[in-house]
């Protein structure tokens, strides 16, 4: 209720890169684009870092999108029953951009990939499994945003994600 659009995803739909946030919020609502406004062009600067972009093709590309596909009211924590009726959504978009490579980004995306409770900082600098594709824990950009200090650590599982993919 009170969403103004679905915001399904964006990118190269045959990319090898596939980047999981965790909701839209009201830019992304308005827009119905995932990742856009500041923690979007966060986003961009870092895809553009490992010379990746939200709207390049092939191996320069990535498909971005989210665990949920409507905003939560005032962007609150998604609940777990909207968590629960959008991951089939995901695992969908999964099944059909074949990503060699997933970076979950937050949270709720990390707990819906990966079936965890564990926090971010424990799953960090490993590689994990989703449906059998190799799964990057990384921070939000919001929370980047607003904890300037671990952008070196993002930065640390970008590198571990295309390390991962040249080894794919």
């Amino acid at each position: 209720q009170g969403r103004k659009n679905t915001v399904f995803g964006v990118g190269d739909q045959q990319a090898d890169w596939m980047i999981v946030g965790e909701a839209p919020g009201e830019n992304e609502d308005r827009l119905g684009e995932p990742f856009v406004g500041a923690a979007g062009q966060l986003l961009d600067n870092m895809l553009r870092a490992v010379g990746r972009s939200r709207s390049g093709q092939g191996a320069q590309g990535s498909y971005i999108a989210n665990v949920l596909k409507c905003r939560p009211p005032a962007n609150r924590n998604p609940q777990p029953d909207e968590v629960a009726r959008c991951e089939p959504y995901l695992a969908r978009q999964v099944a059909l951009v074949q990503p060699k490579v997933i970076v979950a980004m937050g949270r709720f995306a990390v707990q819906s990939l990966l079936k965890t409770n564990e926090p971010i900082g424990r799953l960090r600098g490993k590689v994990h499994r989703y449906e059998g594709v190799p799964v990057i824990v990384s921070y939000h950009p919001a929370y980047l945003l607003r904890t300037p200090g671990d952008k070196a650590k993002a930065w640390a599982d970008l590198c571990l994600a295309m390390d991962t993919l040249e080894n794919a």
